[in-house]
């Protein structure tokens, strides 16, 4: 019941959250630390169906940087923010990790897995920015 209630609240409080967030900025501080490649942000605020305010996407070159930056994000975002993600998924194949912050999702993905998705292109409609470093 928890989770659902997380989920109904979370355009309430989508208001308040902005790239200049601390947990955004977070999040980009670990992706950098370890070395990751062409962050980009989608600002899906605008769209009514998307299940975020923001995705950013982030590129590994192998297996265990995949699983760095992983596990960076999650150290960082909970030392600098107090934050648990609320979902994690792709740790066993390193391929694609998702950590779901629930307005902010996170996704490091390997050279295959994000040409072959693509979500850039899947989510055209958001307002898309490249983090520069």
């Amino acid at each position: 019941m928890e989770q659902i209630n997380l989920l109904n609240n979370r355009k309430k409080t989508a208001t308040k959250l902005a790239k200049n967030s601390k947990i955004f900025k977070a999040i980009i501080k670990a992706i950098e630390d370890k070395k990751g490649e062409d962050i980009v942000c989608l600002d899906l605020r605008k769209i009514h169906e998307a299940v975020a305010d923001f995705f950013i996407v982030c590129t590994a070159t192998s297996n265990p940087q995949c699983k760095a930056i992983a596990d960076n994000i999650d150290d960082e975002v909970l030392q600098t923010c107090g934050e648990r993600p609320y979902k994690q998924e792709g740790y066993q194949s390193q391929q694609w990790i998702l950590i779901d912050y629930v307005n902010i999702v996170v996704h490091v993905m390997q050279p295959s897995a994000r040409n072959f998705y693509k979500l850039e292109d899947m989510w055209s409609d958001a307002e898309i920015s490249k983090v520069e470093e």
